[in-house]
């Protein structure tokens, strides 16, 4: 399987199995892609007929095109197999009962207001509440015996605002630290945070022992104060930009993110972009809204070729940084051509369920944070461990090839079949597809392959 297509003047070609990518001139992407469905004979005819008029192309120029493809396929980077298939199930099930990661819900409550927020203000369809030392101990206990020979492991303090429980989250990386080198581990610690909260010691703390803190700004003032509110109805832009950037100058170059949200009201997300570069931001990411089609926030089907064409804006803009020496990293331009991620993670995704799980304040332990609340998954708590088997079950199954819709998409190995709880939200299955995202992530694949092309050529 192959996917063409052309962006950023650039004739890009990806072999998806192999994950080779070529890029070609006019004449080569015809060939290409023609090449399996015509004869050698009637691609000629029209490759000849097509340039007739452009100096340079004769029938010997391409028989070499041909050659060169054929050797390329030969080689096994062009029009490659599947080899993966089948091996798809038994990749899961040597990674079972490995968990390598947690979600802590430090923080079942916030300071902020924000409508669209998936988390019903960080309260999750429950009672508002706050995790004790007690249970996030026995979290991390759970993670230690349940890692196996896995070293490192991560965990995620989250809300809700995590900051309402600062001192517990202070006490719980305390205990880790104490307990990682007898254990043969190694912690790595993320935070996410509205900002509110921040202060001198919550900047020293995170820059001393956070692997990467994510902080949420939607870019422009009126969007982000248009949803992300106190209690009294109050914009929190001016409040959290000066100590986002204290915190950003003072970690000295060490991960971060600023996480944006997108809605209905900003499918014009990139002029939000230019804005958190404006403020010096440079490690960036803006998220689409996730929420009911009735939500006034939803993105809707005349937002989508504006958000398409963003994101072609938005590749450009990279690139244009890039070449003046001042670039900046867009988290789902993110891609290694040359070595990762492995197959495993092609195919299974991100591991809700199996590898990764979030924890209550009461020590319920659930796929991922997008399912918190929801009874029929709950897995079962950090004291017991997994009880609910069945639907463990439903998340180990879940790989790219469990779902039909994916067969012949050219991004499966890239998005690994998208997230579960999306397509739960969006189909009722963990193992359905999230079409409206789906379009989102091809486009974002392609600027990706694109970005790194560009700068591969460039330099040759």
């Amino acid at each position: 399987m192959i996917h063409c297509y052309k962006l950023g003047g650039l004739n890009i070609v990806l072999d998806i199995y192999s994950g080779s990518v070529h890029v070609v001139d006019e004449v080569a992407y015809d060939v290409i892609e023609m090449y399996e469905s015509r004869d050698r004979e009637e691609i000629k005819a029209e490759i000849l007929n097509k340039y007739k008029s452009t100096d340079g192309v004769s029938p010997e120029d391409i028989d070499d095109c041909f050659e060169q493809i054929e050797e390329l396929k030969a080689a096994g980077k062009l029009f490659t197999e599947d080899t993966v298939e089948e091996l798809a199930g038994k990749f899961k099930e040597r990674s079972a009962g490995v968990v390598k990661a947690l979600c802590l819900h430090i923080a079942h409550t916030c300071n902020l207001n924000c409508s669209y927020c998936f988390a019903s203000q960080g309260k999750y369809n429950g009672e508002r509440a706050i995790m004790s030392f007690e249970v996030g101990k026995q979290a991390l206990d759970f993670l230690v015996a349940n890692s196996k020979g896995r070293r490192n492991l991560e965990v995620d303090f989250f809300g809700g605002e995590p900051l309402m429980n600062f001192e517990v989250v202070k006490d719980l990386v305390a205990y880790a630290r104490k307990i990682e080198k007898d254990a043969g581990k190694n912690f790595r610690f993320t935070l996410t945070t509205n900002g509110v909260l921040i202060d001198d010691d919550v900047i020293d703390f995170a820059n001393r022992e956070m692997s990467n803190v994510v902080l949420s700004l939607d870019g422009r003032k009126e969007v982000h104060d248009r949803y992300r509110v106190d209690y009294a109805g109050n914009g929190s832009w001016e409040k959290i930009v000066p100590k986002f950037q204290k915190l950003v100058e003072a970690r000295g170059g060490k991960n971060y993110y600023m996480r944006g949200t997108f809605t209905h009201a900003n499918p014009d997300f990139l002029k939000d972009i230019e804005v958190m570069l404006g403020l010096g931001f440079k490690e960036l990411s803006m998220e689409p809204v996730v929420g009911p089609e009735d939500d006034p926030t939803a993105l809707t089907k005349e937002d989508l070729p504006i958000v398409l064409e963003q994101y072609e804006k938005l590749a450009e803009l990279m690139l244009e940084r890039h070449r003046k020496g001042d670039p900046f990293t867009f988290y789902h331009y993110m891609i290694d051509l040359t070595g990762g991620p492995c197959i495993y993670k092609r195919i299974s995704g991100c591991g809700s369920g199996t590898e990764y799980m979030a924890v209550t304040p009461w020590g319920d332990l659930y796929p991922c944070h997008q399912f918190v609340g929801d009874e029929k998954f709950k897995l079962g708590d950090v004291w017991r461990g997994v009880s609910n088997k069945e639907a463990q079950a439903e998340f180990a199954a879940c790989n790219v090839y469990t779902r039909p819709e994916c067969k012949d998409c050219w991004a499966k190995l890239y998005c690994s079949g998208g997230c579960a709880a999306n397509a739960y939200h969006a189909t009722g299955s963990v193992s359905g597809v999230y079409k409206y995202g789906c379009e989102l992530f091809k486009k974002r694949m392609e600027c990706a392959i694109m970005i790194e092309a560009a700068k591969l050529t460039e330099c040759e």
